[in-house]
């Protein structure tokens, strides 16, 4: 019981200045004490003044929608062209970059599990790599992934 009195007490505070109520209109004046007073009616014997609240029963001023100037226009397509441009470059490349990924992963698998690789020389003679030359190669593959294939799921 003492949960449901708390929670109502709760809401009640949280909407009260969303309510009707606190759309009146308030009044300001001051008495011939100098007191300064508020209240939901003006006196009668009193000058009041209307105090704005800014509630959500104020009007809005509408405003009429800008129409755009033909140049306006014309610049609006020329950047919609432009993104078009720039998101088919993104994607093609993005596409580059996972063909490069998916190569550069298999190759490192082919150094990893092969010991005994094979190396065409640029002479065309080919040649088994030391194992030396196979570990650098592992180096520079899984360098050149972590720089090129970590990001965006690659």
């Amino acid at each position: 019981m003492r949960q449901f009195i708390a929670t109502s007490s709760l809401l009640i505070g949280l909407l009260a200045p969303f309510s009707p109520v606190s759309a009146t209109d308030i009044y300001r004046w001051v008495d011939n004490a100098g007191v300064l007073h508020y209240g939901a009616q003006p006196p009668a014997n009193y000058a009041a003044e209307l105090v704005v609240t800014g509630s959500y029963h104020t009007p809005k001023a509408e405003v009429p929608p800008q129409q755009a100037s033909p140049t306006q226009q014309v610049d609006t397509e020329q950047q919609q062209l432009l993104n078009q441009q720039v998101q088919k470059q993104v994607a093609a490349e993005a596409e580059e970059r996972k063909k490069y990924c998916t190569t550069v992963r298999q190759n490192l698998a082919q150094l990893e599990n092969n010991p005994r690789l094979m190396a065409k020389e640029e002479t065309g003679e080919i040649r088994r790599l030391s194992e030396e030359e196979r570990q650098a190669r592992i180096a520079e593959t899984r360098q050149s992934i972590s720089e090129h294939c970590t990001s965006a799921g690659l």
